[in-house]
């Protein structure tokens, strides 16, 4: 399944750049040896970010298998294939930051 809304995408890659900035401001901090709460702080607000992100990228890529269970076999889809989806979608959640 992909995301086809490409106002969502392009709203995701803005957030992923954001959060690439930010990594590289990191970068640019430890070079400069700077204050380590500094740093930290810095990295906190990334992992937020990447928090934020992966959240607002399940929801819709969720809604999306959500859309597509309702629209397979006109609708009816097994008790089985939903089963499966759900687990899957279960899965991704447990893997994101």
């Amino acid at each position: 399944m992909k995301l086809q809304n490409s106002e969502v995408k392009e709203n995701l890659i803005k957030r992923l750049k954001r959060i690439e900035g930010q990594m590289r401001g990191v970068q640019d901090m430890l070079s400069e040896e700077r204050d380590c709460r500094e740093i930290m702080q810095q990295l906190a607000a990334v992992h937020s970010a990447v928090q934020s992100t992966s959240r607002e990228f399940f929801r819709h890529y969720a809604a999306v298998c959500m859309a597509e269970m309702g629209q397979e076999n006109g609708g009816a889809k097994t008790s089985q294939q939903r089963e499966k989806m759900v687990e899957e979608l279960i899965l991704l959640l447990d893997k994101t930051p």
